[in-house]
């Protein structure tokens, strides 16, 4: 398992988690709740940690927040979750939110959703943080229009994640962003690592390329988050699922060897 290191405190984490826009919004039925289940359990065996949710996922935080008080490896989940909310007092509340959904007290990082009235929101969750109530602090968008927006805010207050949109298809963010975390001591998480799905919608007709075998990749997905995670800008990588088998493959992605910039470029040309 490839881990990286969080730049401002040296901690190691995993290169590969799970995102659960859409998939982990569901019911409280067993038939529901037993693949996701599955998926963290896949997720943390693997020796990874990192769950990224948000208010706006609709029941994600609560979805999870009870399958982790159930599996053996659950206090080994790194939380990262957000706050949508405009106002101080709606930022509060639904920060408070997120700490009864997941069942405890202390949130392995905060992240300011899509720089919602990132200012204000800013100010309650870094006297949190002083409390020991967070860990860490992030700003989160998912479209490359706002790459400078992010960075923006960075400089302004600087902070310890950014999260937002890469892949293999969608590399804008190798121009800037990612220098520029690295440059910074600012740890990376990936959102969209296939495009938001169309990626491998438009590959799954097609045979991989022979040098996927000398990547160790056995499916396209794995293909398409090595080499996403082979960036040394990315710190980890959190493609949605619910489904398992689809977990145990991103998990694999971090096996074998990395590639450098050479073969990289190969990766893109194959395509």
């Amino acid at each position: 398992m490839l881990k990286r290191t969080i730049p401002s405190s040296g901690e190691k984490i995993a290169a590969i988690g799970v995102g659960t826009w859409r998939g982990f919004d569901i019911g409280s039925k067993p038939s529901e709740r037993a693949p996701r289940r599955s998926v963290l359990e896949t997720l943390l065996g693997s020796e990874a940690s990192v769950i990224d949710c948000s208010p706006m996922y609709g029941r994600s935080e609560e979805v999870v927040g009870d399958i982790l008080a159930d599996l053996a490896r659950g206090q080994n989940a790194f939380i990262a979750t957000k706050v949508w909310a405009r106002g101080r007092s709606h930022g509060i509340s639904q920060m408070k939110a997120s700490f009864r959904l997941f069942r405890t007290d202390v949130i392995d990082l905060m992240q300011i959703h899509n720089l919602v009235d990132w200012r204000t929101q800013l100010a309650t969750m870094r006297s949190w943080k002083n409390e020991g109530r967070f860990r860490y602090l992030g700003y989160t968008h998912y479209r490359p229009d706002a790459f400078d927006e992010l960075m923006n805010a960075i400089r302004s207050e600087p902070i310890d994640f950014l999260q937002f949109c890469y892949s293999i298809i969608d590399r804008d963010a190798e121009k800037d962003i990612l220098p520029f975390c690295q440059a910074n001591g600012i740890a990376t998480l990936i959102n969209l690592p296939f495009g938001g799905g169309r990626l491998l919608s438009r590959l799954s007709q097609r045979p991989l390329p022979d040098l996927a075998t000398e990547l160790g990749c056995s499916n396209w997905a794995q293909y398409c988050l090595k080499y996403v995670i082979s960036h040394p800008g990315v710190t980890c990588s959190i493609p949605g699922t619910s489904n398992p088998i689809h977990m145990a493959d991103f998990v694999a992605a971090s096996d074998g060897p990395m590639p450098e910039e050479p073969l990289r470029r190969k990766m893109v040309e194959a395509l």
